[in-house]
């Protein structure tokens, strides 16, 4: 991305996002951030692991040299997908891809799966004091439906990292206690996979959707918030291609429908949020979630009144 530049971190808007592997901030929410970049939101980066346990999908990069320095080669991959989404900066927790359930990589001492809670919540808390968003995007709990061990991990450190970051007595070492305003979940909402599959059905492309993905519950009542993403939409793309040994290009989920067909079927990126600090108050998740569910608006910026208190 040749007119990529960054923002100050002394901006008066800041985001900072945590996400499990490389890759993972190109799948979820990587237009949202583009667009919050471009009018000049300080966005920050946090993923948890190297990714070294994540399967070669492409076949031109199943190679020996890859899989000799897959630690590298992903590390190489993030950085570029990171460039092309908008990212300020990049901070690695430092923690190795735990793999999947009962795998050897699940099994060793130094995986994220494993790691001590309360030391990986400091170091998120750390990072959040040096950053000071105002909004933090991570995980909902995936038991039960994505339960790969490191996304588990990702929401089980970054809830109670919001809400010890602004108290001064919680990791004294971390640096000067720092609230955030709004926390939120990142949603892949029905509504999206059923336009998709319907869109495939109706273009006579075979879908990759097939009835798993209706079998599961849908959370869509959950969603909070729809930021609108269609100015930005090829940034998901691109930063997808740019994670070359997780992505096949030739992936009929990710590139199977025509862009142009693709990009008019769900253009926004759902959110759901799940706590709120502003004002001086903290509002409990169950409030906010009573008022959409009772026709209340859907936001569609994850600034919403954050952005009054930063002006006031």
């Amino acid at each position: 991305m040749s007119d990529f530049k960054p923002v100050s971190a002394d901006a008066p808007l800041r985001l900072l996002t945590v996400h499990a592997h490389p890759d993972d901030e190109a799948s979820k929410g990587a237009a949202t951030v583009a667009g919050l970049h471009a009018e000049g939101v300080h966005c920050v980066l946090v993923c948890c692991t190297g990714g070294e346990a994540g399967d070669v999908l492409n076949p031109a990069m199943d190679v020996p040299e890859v899989h000799a320095d897959m630690a590298a080669v992903r590390d190489a991959e993030l950085a570029r997908a990171a460039e092309i989404i908008g990212y300020d900066e990049v901070v690695m927790l430092g923690y190795r891809d735990s793999g999947m359930k009962d795998s050897d990589d699940n099994a060793r001492p130094e995986a994220f799966a494993n790691a001590d809670h309360d030391e990986a919540v400091g170091r998120l808390v750390a990072i959040i004091r040096r950053v000071r968003p105002q909004v933090i995007v991570t995980y909902p709990d995936a038991r039960g439906d994505y339960d790969h061990p490191d996304h588990v991990q990702v929401h089980e450190i970054s809830v109670p990292a919001f809400h010890a970051a602004g108290d001064p007595d919680r990791y004294p070492e971390a640096g000067p206690a720092w609230q955030p305003s709004k926390l939120y979940y990142t949603m892949w909402s029905r509504a999206r996979i059923a336009g998709l599959h319907a869109k495939f059905l109706e273009l006579g492309i075979e879908s990759p959707y097939d009835e798993w993905w209706f079998e599961r519950p849908s959370n869509d009542h959950l969603i909070t918030t729809q930021v609108p993403i269609a100015d930005h939409w090829d940034v998901r793309g691109d930063a997808l291609r740019a994670h070359a040994t997780q992505i096949d290009p030739a992936s009929k989920f990710w590139f199977g429908l025509p862009d142009d067909s693709a990009r008019t079927v769900h253009p926004f990126d759902d959110y759901r949020l799940e706590a709120c600090c502003m004002d001086g108050q903290s509002v409990e998740p169950s409030d906010f979630l009573a008022e959409f569910r009772n026709g209340g608006p859907v936001e569609d910026d994850l600034f919403a009144g954050v952005r009054a208190e930063v002006d006031a």
